[in-house]
């Protein structure tokens, strides 16, 4: 049940929106869709995608009906992780293109009415930085190294590291550098990777920079800024002790010395003052991990950042019972402050849920996906469409250890090292690799399963999972109760999920069997077929509905 409905393209001046009339907060609704810039498309042949690629292929994501994208970073970087090792702020790779490629798809996404959101690393740099290699050459305790995390170590001979934290993709947290002559030195600090030291937040010079770097690309026109590690910056004085091994375990379920400290807010109100200075809404969204929606709502206080992910929505059993708990807890925690809440069902560091919802079954996760995406373009709040969802893209989970480029891949008892499944280009056309994703071939090798889930396989056919996005992308521009606003549940047998939105009622049924309810209003779209007997409706198991009412 697709209707034929073209999504509108709406061109704007990125600083001029709000003279043209546009809505206030555009940010509170949007459905932003993430590029993963190295798998979207290639436009030179070397397998990599590209800042030219991702230009030619705009008309095709404000055909989807998506009001941004993120880009992920593009910046000057040797790609020890993907390009969140960051060497020059201000710089395009070679690899992606160059900087007037960045001005011309800013300038063409804004033509075709679609804002441009860039990725910022602000926690760490890479070790091939200016700043590092100044770092390395200075004395401990002198200026180049207060822009890092340099300490000495403990034990007899400083041979071990200043205390116990763990690195996010395994292995200790530090390490250690060699002297001029030789001898070993003091350690530096990598919440990640080693060739990702951590930046020292408490230097001006830090903060100074970074000032820059934003005002840079915003002068450049880009709308706002994905902030990685956004509750990282800080770090506890003193570097304590966590006392305990397997730390990435503790992420995002209580605070660390290492992240979510109170003092990474005062940084997130100074970017603020800075986006409000320029015109056209530009906005900040943190990459934030805290131990409760609580805790992750003090991100988008009035004066501090427009969106934060909701992971605990990402992370969710198949479950109404803890959907619903989810659902709730982070409506009241963004409401308590004000802010909208996102949405988002899978990302570049996580398996796609396709597969986490199949649990082996790929025909159950594509069907529970199906659901899963009319549930979130139904919430009230913002939603993020991770590259390939829309066109139900597994996780490839047979990848050959030998094309692998996952840091956490190399390093133990950290991150599972298989982020590189999810990283896997996109098919666009025809039936053998590389499906049109470049002239040449992939960075990654694409499954040959893919020829019939590519743009072009899958568009027209009303079955598709293209269409369904396509469709309820239409609709969500059209139906006046989606997007920002309230809503309420309805009541509903267990296992089922109701709530309504003015106008309109959204079921979802994550049963292993159908069920039988009375018909709420005139089905607009479906994520399988329905049957209907009187006033009653049969709904699919593992299936929702939207419903006009």
């Amino acid at each position: 049940m697709t209707p034929d409905l073209a999504p509108s393209v709406r061109p704007f001046a990125a600083d001029s929106a709000a003279a043209s009339g546009e809505q206030a907060g555009w940010w509170r609704s949007a459905v932003i869709y993430q590029v993963y810039v190295r798998s979207f498309a290639d436009s030179d042949g070397d397998g990599v995608g590209d800042l030219r690629g991702i230009r030619e292929r705009l008309p095709y994501l404000a055909g989807l009906g998506v009001d941004a994208l993120w880009l992920t970073p593009f910046y000057a970087s040797p790609q020890a992780d993907g390009g969140y090792d960051v060497a020059d702020y201000r710089a395009v790779d070679p690899l992606f293109g160059q900087l007037s490629d960045a001005d011309d798809l800013v300038r063409e996404a804004h033509r075709l009415g679609l804002r441009v959101i860039v990725d910022i690393v602000p926690n760490h740099t890479s070790d091939q930085h200016v700043w590092f290699q100044e770092a390395l050459a200075d004395r401990p305790g002198g200026t180049a190294r207060a822009r890092y995390h340099f300490r000495p170590g403990r034990g007899e001979d400083g041979e071990l590291p200043p205390n116990d934290w763990e690195s996010v993709f395994g292995g200790p947290a530090w390490t250690r550098t060699t002297d001029a002559d030789g001898r070993p030195g003091e350690w530096y600090l990598h919440l990640f990777a080693p060739e990702q030291p951590d930046l020292n937040w408490d230097s001006p010079e830090v903060r100074e920079e970074f000032d820059s770097v934003l005002r840079f690309w915003l002068d450049l026109g880009v709308d706002g800024f994905r902030i990685d590690v956004a509750h990282g910056m800080v770090k506890a004085p003193g570097l304590p002790d966590i006392g305990r091994t397997e730390q990435a375990k503790l992420i995002g379920a209580q605070v660390l010395p290492f992240f979510d400290q109170d003092g990474v807010h005062e940084i997130h109100r100074a970017w603020r003052k800075l986006l409000d200075s320029y015109p056209g809404e530009r906005v900040g969204v943190a990459e934030a991990w805290a131990p409760t929606s609580e805790r992750l709502a003090l991100y988008v206080r009035p004066d501090e950042l427009h969106q934060a992910f909701n992971f605990q929505f990402l992370t969710c059993d198949w479950d109404a019972d803890a959907m619903r708990e989810v659902i709730d807890r982070s409506l009241a925690a963004t409401a308590s402050v004000g802010a909208p809440t996102t949405w988002v069902l899978s990302n570049h560091d996580v398996v796609r849920h396709v597969t986490r919802y199949g649990a082996g079954d790929g025909e159950l996760g594509r069907t529970r996906a199906r659901a899963a995406a009319l549930l979130m373009l139904a919430l009230p709040g913002s939603a993020y469409v991770y590259q390939g969802e829309e066109l139900g893209l597994p996780e490839v989970v047979d990848l050959p250890d030998e094309v692998r480029q996952d840091p956490a891949f190399f390093r133990g008892d950290g991150q599972d090292g298989l982020r590189d499944g999810c990283r896997v280009p996109l098919p666009w056309s025809g039936e053998a690799a590389p499906y049109g994703f470049g002239p040449g071939g992939s960075w990654l090798p694409q499954p040959e399963q893919w020829a019939g889930l590519s743009v072009e396989a899958q568009s027209g056919d009303p079955r598709s999972m293209l269409e369904l996005y396509r469709s309820a992308l239409a609709l969500r521009r059209q139906l006046p109760g989606l997007g920002d606003g309230d809503m309420g549940w309805l009541q509903a047998p267990e296992g089922v999920l109701a709530f309504s939105r003015p106008g309109f009622v959204c079921t979802l049924n994550t049963l292993g069997a159908e069920v039988t309810l009375p018909v709420p209003g005139r089905p607009v779209l479906a994520s399988a077929a329905l049957e209907f007997a009187g006033g009653t409706v049969r709904i699919p198991s593992n299936s929702c509905v939207w419903w006009a009412v």
